[in-house]
């Protein structure tokens, strides 16, 4: 009984009523879209630290080791090439991911992208330095569709399966004996994994609260209609009944929805440029028990939110009807922010990323927690200094509702917090040391003046002029036509081989890895801020519009009684606006709170400008979105006459 009168309702609210249904469905859809691009991450980059553990090879108890393995580095064309040597030391030594067979002495197996790449350049600049190419790799030997590996086998005493290699982070890993080829996830696959959860809980917090508030939007409206169930004899537990099943009726067709639409959206997302490349789309596709517990857990959420907000109509259904100011929040709420910004200088570098996902997340949801309690104070100074009709209205609809006023403006609040605690870690840019296009390897002790003699062989049979210098330890190339990339892969393929395991490389090459997490972490700060911006703008208008239609009743009377139709824009647009600037400033100064822990070094310029161009985006998208709400006012107050709900 309870659900055939609760599907009459949700079909007989009209026009304007079912306007209000497609709001929450639409926001119930970009939550559930965004929420899976935001849990999956996190396996996606599990997934690639497992691809990539293989290179890392983890010593064999004695006895047990069936293979050598060692990993190096080499550069083409400013881009890094990971070269995996091998040596069988039985008939058991299992074939590598990507592989058939374990790889026989001499023979090279090149990724597909590196394949295309020794096809497209003159073989003197890369293809010379893998002569016995045999085949390509598969997909599962690769971390990303465009990464650049080679796999290379040799016989157990080959020399670089011997010689001693340098023992800095960025030289590779020394030959390992290894009982298999499972390996582990390097260190900075697993700094990816933490920067990746971090990321993860700045935008699954706003999503869970935009998810939340979504089965609050039109709640005047629904408020009224079951007070008035209530009123007539309808048991709580009929109202509870019926409010359940109309949020999860609307919160599952909007999940469905929103799944689809991320399904539609993964081709755009394999190509962010993480980690030196794109993604596989079967890494960024949801496992099936997270798309399951997704399917669930949103219409749960969204059933429980509207249940949270019944407690109104099931304990005073009459005022509810007679439209009475609910009781003024307590200032209680903002001791839990206290409590919890009290902790956050505790906080650092070291701490587990545990404890920095929790606190940050607790941050985030207190700020949501305080939002409504300041919107309401804002109402009372609003209505108490207002000099004008419409600044009279706008207090007095924030002190009247301060939650509804703050879901308008929460989106934009949040997005706040996260440019706030970003803006301090934007690194800067790296300034590379050294002379330009100079190539340097460390030979071992009492050999520079042998290695610097076969340099100059090496380099004046490939017909390239370069100038060679020796010191205690080190020998360097520069190449006279350094400044040409072509030159220098030359160079580079000449040299191929000069000290086995060991690579000339510029201070450049040297900072690849560096270059590469820099460069990584402003991407991953563009995703997340356009993940927070989508949520806020979407944010701001569905409830913009939501909140035309809850009041619509009252905009009628208001303009029954004559007042103009601008009055009541500057009055809506007054109580978004001034939240905004007070909570959205508060938000991006709890966010810089957060953030000063895990700053180092000085702040960089480049993000105070993204913190400013986020300010700027912010309010552009709430004005917008008050502006593209403004064709429904006029509609709602077209004909002022009340009407019925």
């Amino acid at each position: 009984m309870n659900l055939d009168l609760t599907w009459r309702l949700l079909k007989g609210g009209g026009r304007k009523g079912m306007l209000g249904t497609w709001l929450t469905l639409a926001a119930v859809a970009v939550s559930t879209m965004l929420l899976l691009f935001a849990v999956t991450a996190n396996f996606a980059f599990q997934a690639r630290a497992d691809k990539g553990a293989w290179r890392i090879p983890v010593q064999a108890a004695t006895g047990q080791a069936v293979a050598i393995e060692a990993t190096g580095h080499d550069y083409v064309r400013g881009k890094e090439v990971t070269v995996v040597d091998l040596a069988a030391l039985n008939d058991r030594a299992p074939a590598p991911p990507g592989l058939t067979r374990f790889p026989a002495p001499g023979e090279a197996w090149l990724s597909p992208a590196l394949a295309e790449l020794a096809g497209r350049l003159p073989a003197d600049q890369l293809a010379a330095r893998f002569p016995a190419r045999t085949g390509v790799l598969g997909e599962e030997a690769l971390i990303h569709p465009d990464e650049l590996v080679a796999v290379v086998g040799h016989r157990p005493d080959a020399p670089e399966m011997t010689a001693a290699r340098s023992t800095a982070r960025t030289a590779g890993r020394p030959p390992t004996p290894v009982a298999d080829l499972v390996g582990k996830p390097s260190e900075d696959a697993v700094a990816y994994q933490i920067l990746a959860l971090i990321a993860s809980v700045l935008m699954v917090v706003p999503l869970l609260v935009f998810g939340g508030a979504a089965a609050r939007l039109t709640v005047a409206r629904r408020d009224q209609r079951l007070a008035a169930l209530r009123l007539v004899g309808a048991t709580p537990g009929q109202v509870v009944g019926m409010t359940v099943a109309e949020a999860v009726i609307v919160a599952f067709a909007g999940a469905l929805a929103g799944t689809a639409a991320y399904a539609l959206a993964v081709p755009l997302l394999t190509r962010i440029q993480i980690s030196g490349g794109p993604w596989f789309a079967a890494d960024l596709w949801p496992h099936p028990l997270v798309l399951a517990a997704t399917l669930v857990a949103v219409p749960l959420l969204v059933g429980l939110s509207a249940v949270i907000g019944l407690r109104r109509v099931v304990v005073s259904p009459l005022g509810v009807a007679k439209r009475e100011t609910p009781p003024a929040m307590r200032w209680v709420r903002v001791l839990a922010l206290v409590a919890v910004l009290a902790v956050v200088p505790t906080l650092g570098v070291d701490t587990g990323v545990a404890v920095i996902a929790v606190v940050i997340g607790l941050a985030f949801l207190c700020v949501n927690l305080v939002g409504p309690w300041v919107v309401g104070i804002i109402g009372r100074v609003t209505a108490g200094t207002a000099r004008s009709p419409a600044g009279l209205l706008a207090g007095r609809r924030l002190v009247d509702d301060p939650r509804s006023a703050w879901r308008t403006v929460s989106g934009v609040a949040m997005t706040g917090f996260v440019a706030g605690f970003l803006a301090l870690l934007t690194p800067g840019a790296l300034t590379t040391a050294g002379t330009p296009g100079e190539l340097r390897v460390l030979v071992p002790e009492g050999r520079p003046s042998v290695v610097a003699e076969q340099a100059r062989e090496r380099l004046a049979k490939a017909g390239i002029t370069a100038t060679v210098r020796r010191a205690e330890k080190l020998v360097t190339v520069t190449p006279a036509r350094h400044t040409d990339p072509a030159t220098m892969d030359r160079a580079r393929t000449a040299l191929a081989g000069l000290l086995p395991g060991r690579t000339l490389t510029s201070q450049a090459d040297q900072e690849h890895v560096n270059v590469q997490i820099i460069g990584d972490i402003r991407s991953g700060t563009v995703v997340v801020l356009s993940v927070s911006f989508l949520v806020a703008i979407a944010s701001a208008g569905i409830t913009a519009a939501s909140s035309i239609l809850d009041r619509r009743q009252t905009y009628g009377l208001l303009r029954l009684a004559g007042t103009p139709l601008t009055v009541l824009d500057r009055a809506r647009r007054t109580e978004t606006l001034i939240p905004l600037a007070v909570m959205g400033g508060g938000s991006i100064a709890v966010g810089v709170f957060c953030g000063l822990p895990f700053m180092s070094g000085s702040p960089d310029g480049g993000g105070s400008i993204m913190l400013l161009t986020c300010v700027a985006i912010g309010f552009a998208g709430v004005v917008g979105a008050g502006a593209a709400s403004r064709p429904l006012l006029r509609s709602v107050t077209a004909d002022p006459a009340p009407r019925p709900d």
